[in-house]
Parts: C-alpha cells; structure tokens; sequence
C-alpha cells in the first residue's frame, strides 16, 4: 500500500482512506463531472446573442486568460433550416441508405462579418457580465501575462469584456458601487447583484435609481423577465420570442457551448439593504429584486475537453468500466461533449429506441421517476444535464440497486453527500475542502485520465495482492504436504523422520520466501490490467483462480521435494533412516541429513522460483509481455523488476552457504553437504517449472478459471472519440450492450450497456 501511495502521489492522485486503494481495482461505473474533469475548465466565450437579432464572435483565440489574443466579429442572424436529427431517426429496415448531410443540409448562405463595434445594446450586455461577477482578470507587467482569478466561468465573462475595455475594475473606478449581491445558488441557478449608477455614464443608466445584473441557467432566467432587449428593441416577452430564445441556447448548446443568460432591470429608487436577515426575508427581496427583468443576450462558453480523455474513457471501455457524465449543462451542451469525448455516440441510431431515448436526460426528468421505474429501465442513463446534488444521490442508489461499484467525483460543499455515499468519493484538488473530507480520494489536477490512473494502479495492488498470496500459501501447501507425508517415515525407534528440519522451514519462510513476496508487491501492472474486467468485491483476493493454483502448485511442489527424499534415502541407501535423526547427528543419519540437504535446496529453489513464475499467474515466465515482440524476452522480463530478481538470485546462492558450512548444517539445520544430490535437485526444479508451465498452458488454452471477460458489444465508449460506428448490426450485437451495472460471469444475463465494444470492421 505504501508503494501503491507514492505511486499515485506521482500521478497527482491523494489517497485519504487506504481502504480506496483495493476498492479502486472493483470499479464498475464512474460518475464524472464535466467542467474540469472531462474538459480543461478553461473557458472562453466564444458567442454572444443579443436580440437585436446580432451574434458575436471570438476567434483565433484558445488563451482564456488572454483577452487581446483573437478577435470579435459581428453578425447578423439570419433564420436557418431545421436540420435533420439522426439521433430521432429510427428504421425496422435491416439495411439504412444515409444520404450525404452536406446534401441534405446544403450550407447556408453566410452573412458577412464585419469587426465588432460597441452599440448600446452590448454595452448593457457587458456591464451585465463584468459586474455580475467575482472574478478578476489582471495584466501582470513583472511577469508579462495575464492572470486571472475565479471560477472558469466567470473569468471567461470577465475576459470577454476587457476584450471591450469594459472589466468589472475599470467600471467600479468610474463610479459603479455594488450595493448588494445575491450568490449563486445551484438549486436556482442564478446570481444577481445590485449596483448604484454614477452620473453622466457611458450606458445612459438613469443614476437616480440603482440597477440589477443577473446571469444564470437560461430557462431560470427566462422564467423572469418580462421584456426583452433595450431601448427602442425593447419589447414584452412572449411566448414565441421565449421559443426563438431557446432555440438559440439551444444552437449555441448543440456546439458544445455553455450557454448562459444576462439580464437587468432598474431598481425604483435607490437600493436599500433590509435589516432584518433571516433566511426568510433574504429570499423576499431576492425574489422581489430577480423578477420582472429585462433579458440582454445569451452568451456561448466553450470549454474544449482535455486531449487525454477520449483514450482515457477508451480505456475504462476495455476494462469493463462504464462512464457516465453528471454536469450541470443545458441537455445539448452536454450531450455535443458526451459525443466529443466516446461517452455516448455520434450516431445514437446504433442503440435500440429503448435504450437511446434514456441515454441523456435532464436531472428533472430522472428525479420525477420512481425506485421501481428507475429500476425498469433497460439502461441507467450516461448523461444526466442539469444535475443537482440530490440528484447524484439517486444515481448512486440506482447503481447499487444494479450490484455496481462506483466511484463519484464532486468539487462543491452540496456534493459532500454524494461523495461520502458513493463506494469511492473523488474530490478535485480546486474544491472545497468540505468535498475533500468527504472523499476518498483527491484528485490534485482534477483529470479524468488521473481516475483511470488510480484505477489502474488499483488494479495493480490488488493483483499484487494475489501474488504475494498465492506465492506464500503455495509453499505453505507444499510444506504441509512433505510434513504429512514425511509422518510415514519411521527410524528404528519407531519415530517419525522430518524430512525438512524446523529450522529449515523457518528459514525459509521468513529469510527465503519473504523478500521474494514483498518483491511480488512492487511489481509492476500486467500490459493487459486494463484489458481485463473490474474484480468481484465479494470475492476478495481468494478467486477461484487463486484457490485452484494455490492448491495445484502446492501438490506439485511437496510432491517433487517428497519424490526427492525418496530417491536419496530409498535409492542410495536403501531406506536406512537411522536413529534420533531429529535430534542429533550421528553416521547413520547420513542418508537423512543429505536427503534433507537435497530437499532444503530443492524447496527453496522452487519457491524462489515460483516467484518469478506468479509475475503473470496466467502467461508463461517465458512470454509475459504479450505485446513484446522480441524472440526470447525472459531475462528482460524477470531483470525488470530489480527487487524482486536480486532477492531470487540472493535466496539462491544463500543455498551453498546454509548446506556447507560445518557445524551450522549438522548442528543447526540437521543436514549435511551434498554432492551427486545436486542433479536430483536441479531435476526435480526443472520439472517443477515444467509443471507449472503446463498448468498454465492448460488455463489458456481451455480458458479454465478465467472468471469472466468483458463483455464486447459494437460500439466502446471513447472509441476514437465516438466517431466510429459500424454500418450494419445484428440482435446479438444489440443484446451484447445490455450488461448490469457489474459484469459478471456470464454475460448472457446481463443488462445495460457494454462498457466496451469491439471494433468495427470497415
């Protein structure tokens, strides 16, 4: 564990509960966060919609710090085709003719863009985004950069408008005073702030009344105004202008954008703080100061995912991992970075209308279901938009209600309980320290890919944890299997002959076989960890596998150290076992003391041996890298791990030394120096190696003890970002995504959707 720790201390994960450590290896599902975590949390806008009917946009920019890099356009909206929805397009036809989209969608016409200019309908808009907002964007002249502080979407706010020389700083010295603010609120989805107007402003504001900026979720705002656009635009808000505003979030969302709403209204007079601040007339004058309002625009806020998280999701795919996004984004936005990223595919025509329909859901929706009817749907969803913390809680629930094992991530003080619930809760390093405590885990870059770090080295430990077993209670089977044996061994006396002193075995177990198990928990992860499927937590590290080899390597090692006894006592000396040959030494305890020399060395050589044999408890010494090409790469591989191959070679020679020196071996151990011996003990390893070569061959070769693959349906999560599906499927491929929540043995019987799937041949 103290190993497995510094590892993932390196790949900026934290582990806060060692109990992470083994459960890691047992995921089954992920819930992730979107913002920061599939993507890079650096936002810029890159639109802004005004109703006066303009789009604004940012280009050749990717800094989301620096507002001079790119430029701002302007233009006019003009009205578009709807386009065709494949995702909506279902056929009983076994065979689909898609018409090319460039001829069914011929490009619109684009209206000329000209460089922005401020007008007073932007202005208002800009005052509205700078001053309803926390964050600070500074030019630091000693180290020549901008620097910015805040939460990502408010620094990309905050940008936009130095790009019109109109930053938050820059107003508040001109005279703008906030008065009040009312924080965001996740449950309402909104902030508002009050500011007094200084005289003789650029915008025109009337500076005898105070005025109110929100921002927020889209639908939340509109719920809230009453007019829409300034000055002469202005107009009272209806229904069809309400549609005509959600279409356009809804085009910004479809390209991966956040979309958010600014509005305004004039506050009648001069805006005075109420003194009484209970929880009850706080939410009175917010709800009196956010009504009524008038909405400026709509602005579009990119945030472009990370490089590393489509092979990272690709590979949870491999490993039997589902991905499931939780984000608080508008449906379109995060189903445009769901399909960017492999959570959910490009064409949702490759799923059953069952199983595509409930692929992204609003939080709304999936709160108003039922336990029972949540339980009844074919396919947990991957995506869920506009999520809210109780809403984390439900899937949790539903997850485990499916024998799933999941990990949750969560940056916010309302995700604690989420985070604490969950089978492994994941803070982000740029949270709050409420989440951190909560968690298990702490993610100090708040990647994706540093989950699928830690699950790996999850993995890893746990394998490790079955090697460093196996290889202990091997040798112990195999000693309890010469000891027993060696019970039928009478001297003279009557008395049974150890054929294996005490102290031989206590040498061995504690000098001899030790360093070689702690060697097996540093070694490295198979090529093929993240190939194969999560654990079984009820399981544990005793597998079938483990209890099957434990106890066939345990026959065949006291068999061949038993067989070695035999031969030099009964085939050298015709069986003559002396007499007190436990207690002392004397010439007619030759034949024993050098038939336990033989089985000392033979025992310890084996067990040393083994060692390097459970590097891969499937994959031959000889080839255990199955993606090695090279001709005979045992002596690279066993040489890898360097611990491990000094402690072997160690143990070996540390043999002579035991066997030869006076006194120490006939006094001490209770044999004697050997010499025609040695070709038994080389004999009898060799064909323990064998052996055990054979066994594993079989395991392969008959696919025994294999507890269960994953299951391979048409389409894998974070396959070449979700860009690739296959022209043609079949009803086994279909019923091949229906997996549970865990894959188990048999995956006939399992629901849901296949974490992974194999490639499709074009």
């Amino acid at each position: 564990m103290v190993v497995a720790t510094t590892v993932m201390r390196k790949a900026n994960v934290v582990v806060r509960d060692l109990s992470a450590l083994e459960a890691l290896g047992g995921v089954t599902n992920i819930c992730s966060d979107k913002t920061g975590t599939l993507t890079q949390g650096a936002m810029i806008v890159k639109k802004a919609w005004l109703p006066s009917k303009t789009v604004y946009t940012v280009r050749d920019s990717m800094d989301p710090s620096n507002p001079t890099a790119g430029s701002v356009t302007q233009a006019e909206v003009r009205a578009e085709e709807e386009k065709r929805d494949y995702d909506q397009e279902r056929t009983t036809q076994a065979i689909k003719f898609d018409v090319p989209d460039e001829k069914v969608n011929p490009a619109p016409k684009k209206e000329p863009e000209t460089e922005a200019e401020i007008t007073p309908d932007l202005r208002m808009f800009l005052l509205s985004a700078a001053l309803c907002n926390l964050a600070t964007v500074r030019y630091d002249e000693q180290d020549e950069k901008w620097k910015t502080t805040g939460e990502p979407t408010e620094i990309a706010l905050q940008v936009f408008t130095h790009r019109f020389k109109l930053g938050k700083k820059s107003l508040e010295a001109k005279g703008w005073n906030q008065v009040a603010e009312f924080p965001f609120d996740s449950s309402i989805k909104r902030m508002s702030v009050v500011y007094n107007v200084p005289e003789g402003n650029d915008a025109q504001v009337d500076a005898s009344n105070s005025i109110v900026f929100t921002k927020g979720a889209v639908e939340r705002i509109l719920d809230l105004c009453s007019h829409i656009g300034t000055g002469e635009d202005r107009q009272p808000m209806t229904e069809e202008i309400k549609t005509q505003v959600l279409d356009q979030m809804t085009n910004f969302a479809s390209q991966g954008q956040r979309v958010l709403a600014l509005a305004y209204k004039n506050w009648d007079g001069k805006y005075h703080a109420p003194e009484d601040h209970s929880p009850t007339a706080d939410d009175a004058i917010r709800t009196s100061v956010e009504k009524d309002l008038i909405l400026l625009g709509l602005a579009g806020i990119y945030d472009p995912p990370r490089r590393e998280t489509t092979p990272a999701i690709h590979e949870c795919s491999n490993a039997g991992i589902k991905v499931h996004m939780l984000t608080g984004d508008h449906p379109e936005t995060a189903k445009a970075i769901a399909k960017e990223v492999g959570i959910i595919p490009h064409n949702l025509g490759v799923f059953p209308a069952a199983i595509a329909e409930n692929l992204v859901v609003k939080a709304t929706d999936f709160d108003k279901l039922t336990d029972e009817q949540i339980d009844a749907l074919e396919e947990l969803p991957l995506v869920i938009a506009r999520c809210a913390p109780e809403t984390k809680t439900r899937m949790i629930d539903a997850l485990r209600r499916r024998n799933a094992f999941m990990a949750m991530t969560g940056d916010g003080v309302n995700d604690a309980p989420s985070l604490s619930r969950a089978d492994v809760g994941i803070a982000m390093g740029s949270g709050s320290d409420v989440a951190k405590s909560a968690a298990k885990i702490v993610l100090t870059d708040d990647k994706f890919n540093s989950i699928v770090a830690a699950i790996r080295e999850g993995r890893r430990m746990f394998a490790n944890i079955q090697k460093f077993v196996l290889h202990l209670l091997t040798s112990n089977v195999g000693e309890v299997i010469l000891l027993i044996a060696g019970l039928g061994f009478r001297d003279g006396s009557g008395l049974s002959v150890f054929p294996i002193s005490p102290l031989e075995i206590l040498w061995i177990n504690m000098l001899t076989s030790s360093f070689p198990a702690f060697g097996l928990g540093r070694e490295k992860a198979n090529a093929d960890v993240m190939r194969k499927p999560p654990h079984d937590k009820s399981r544990g590290v005793f597998t079938n596998q483990i209890l099957v080899d434990m106890v066939v390597y345990g026959t065949l090692m006291g068999t061949c150290t038993l067989m070695t006894f035999v031969i030099v006592v009964y085939g050298m000396y015709g069986g003559n076992l002396g007499s007190d040959c436990n207690i002392s030494y004397s010439e007619a305890c030759t034949p024993v003391f050098r038939a336990r020399a033989a089985v000392f060395a033979e025992l310890t050589w084996m067990i040393l041996v083994s060692a390097w044999e459970f590097k891969d408890i499937r994959r031959s010494l000889f080839r255990l890298n199955a993606d090695d090409e090279s001709s005979f790469p045992v002596f690279k591989d066993i040489y890898e791990n360097r611990f491990l191959f000094w402690a072997v070679v160690i143990g070996a020679v540390s043999v002579f030394p035991a066997v030869y020196i006076p006194y120490l071996n006939t006094s001490v151990f209770k044999h004697k120096g050997i010499s025609w011996e040695w070709g038994v003990v080389f004999g009898m390893t060799i064909l323990f190696v064998v052996g055990m070569e054979a066994w594993k061959f079989i395991k392969r070769k008959f696919n025994i003890l294999d507890d269960h693959k994953v299951v391979r349906g048409a389409w894998s999560q974070g396959e070449d970002g979700g860009k690739r599906f296959p022209k043609s499927m079949s009803f086994s491929s279909l019923r091949s995504w229906r997996s549970r929540g865990r894959t188990m043995s048999n995956p006939t019987t399992s629901r849901g959707i296949s974490a992974a799937g194999s490639r499709s041949k074009e």
